[in-house]
């Protein structure tokens, strides 16, 4: 099957569930969210099917102007079934969070405002995908703006609460400055180089004539992407817009969002780390994105009281990690993992703590109205198995040993030993050490803090299953991250 199929039946799957949110009149809307979830379901699955041109480079649909614009490698397919998860995994938690989201948006006992919730992380989905496969700056662009504009509506879904209307406002102002950064640098790559297709900058890095040109354009372009993954200068929207959003919302922007913006990163600096005129000036500028943003991410953390604005800042703080892997740029051997790979792991990794961590936090706002880190008070003696849960997640992220959170920040700390980076450890143990601090409060809040008369948090069976997976998840690949590793090989 060709592989431009998976986002040609994924665009297809948005449209329809729109069409049948229109045209059929039910009071739930869950149904709605669970046929989004099976039909993403079967996509993932024809994955392993996908062949891209390179395989079948006699057919007549390898020879379309298309592949000028489109790969599919081993990169390519990770990041499409990262996509197709994570999207997956936000409508599985967008069915149970649809109280919240009816009460701002229609009328706390209709869901007729809650339709188009399910679709849109569709719409978004597919431009995640696209993106994968960009093999062009124009093309790449086109895709993430379909990402973007997606995120848009979805912060500002719940229109009925002020914090989520200034947060979409906010998203939407940094978004159009970070679109000018962006724009404005693939000019001046396109201007100094003559070429926009990834595969053609190496060569015309190696010979242009107008090497600082190229600089700035490549600095412009990487300020743009840092408001994709939430990185030092653009991370001042993360606290308010996860704050204010809806939480499947957050859980999106958190982990489907950031990894759309590195693999972008990850095709975009790949010509010019393996060309040596820009090589040495590219890895400085990510060590010095990389350093600013684990400082600002970590040490910002520390004081916050609400749950989710400290999963804001931790986000950024895992942008750090992930920028120090870049900065390594050390390409991968037969027996160590590259920076693009030790990078795609710590995604998957942060994938499965991060949407563990939203699955809980959701319920505990449905059902104890309130995301502060004192609404987890006691929920160690209400729901000792659910504050088990979250505590195994929670030290993950900061990256206890037996975790796959530690394999992660392991990767990450040997390529940046292995080149030499000391300034860039020093300050990742320090960024560490804060993280601890800061997780572990909430452990602290659930198991030895009084809840009063708190109720107890149950789940429903949807969540309970995902929370029971991913937690699972967490702890296997903190034992054995081969499959991992071998999907992205």
């Amino acid at each position: 099957m060709p592989a431009y199929y998976l986002e040609a039946l994924t665009i297809t799957l948005g449209l329809l569930l729109l069409m049948a949110e229109a045209f059929v009149s039910t009071k739930s809307k869950a149904w709605l969210g669970l046929a989004a979830s099976a039909g993403l379901l079967v996509i993932l699955c024809l994955t392993a099917l996908a062949i891209g041109p390179d395989a079948k480079p006699d057919a007549a649909w390898a020879k379309w102007a298309l592949w000028d614009f489109y790969r599919f490698d081993s990169l390519a397919r990770f990041y499409k079934i990262f996509a197709l998860v994570t999207t997956i995994l936000v409508l599985l938690l967008s069915i149970d969070y649809r109280s919240i989201l009816a009460r701002f948006t229609d009328h706390p006992e209709s869901e007729n405002g809650t339709g188009e919730f399910y679709a849109l992380p569709i719409f978004a989905c597919a431009g995640m995908m696209f993106l994968a496969s960009a093999k062009d700056l124009a093309g790449a662009f086109v895709a993430l703006e379909l990402v973007t504009v997606t995120f848009y509506i979805l912060v500002a879904y719940m229109r009925r609460n002020v914090g989520s209307l200034e947060a979409g406002v906010k998203y939407l102002i940094l978004g159009a400055l970070s679109t000018g950064f962006l724009v404005y640098g693939i000019a001046w790559v396109y201007g100094a180089t003559g070429t926009m297709s990834l595969t053609a900058l190496q060569a015309a890095a190696e010979t242009t004539k107008s090497l600082p040109a190229l600089l700035f354009g490549v600095a412009l372009v990487m300020v743009g992407l840092g408001f994709k993954i939430g990185a030092v200068p653009m991370q001042v929207w993360i606290p308010d817009v996860y704050q204010g959003a809806p939480t499947p919302t957050t859980a999106f922007l958190s982990v489907g969002s950031k990894a759309a913006g590195f693999v972008l990163t990850l095709r975009f600096l790949e010509p010019f780390l393996a060309a040596e005129t820009t090589r040495g000036p590219v890895l400085t500028l990510l060590l010095i994105l990389a350093v600013a943003t684990l400082l600002f991410g970590n040490l910002a953390a520390i004081p916050q009281t609400n749950f989710k604005r400290l999963l804001a800042y931790s986000s950024i703080a895992h942008a750090g990690f992930l920028l120090l892997a870049l900065a390594a740029g050390t390409a991968e051997t037969a027996t160590t993992p590259g920076s693009a790979k030790v990078v795609s792991f710590y995604l998957a990794t942060y994938l499965l703590m991060t949407l563990g961590v939203f699955f809980i936090l959701a319920q505990v706002r449905i059902q104890r109205d309130g995301e502060a880190i004192t609404d987890f008070n006691g929920l160690g003696k209400s729901s000792p198995m659910l504050a088990l849960a979250l505590t195994v997640l929670l030290a993950a992220l900061a990256g206890v040993p037996l975790t796959a959170g530690f394999i992660g920040k392991f990767y990450v700390f040997s390529l940046a030993v292995g080149a030499g980076l000391w300034v860039g450890v020093g300050v990742a143990f320090i960024a560490a050490a804060a993280g601890f601090y800061y997780y572990l409060n909430v452990v602290r809040a659930m198991w030895w803090s009084d809840g009063g008369n708190a109720a107890p948090v149950s789940l429903p069976t949807l969540t309970k299953a995902a929370v029971a997976v991913l937690t699972l998840s967490t702890l296997l690949f903190g034992f054995w991250p081969e499959p991992i590793l071998a999907l992205l090989r």
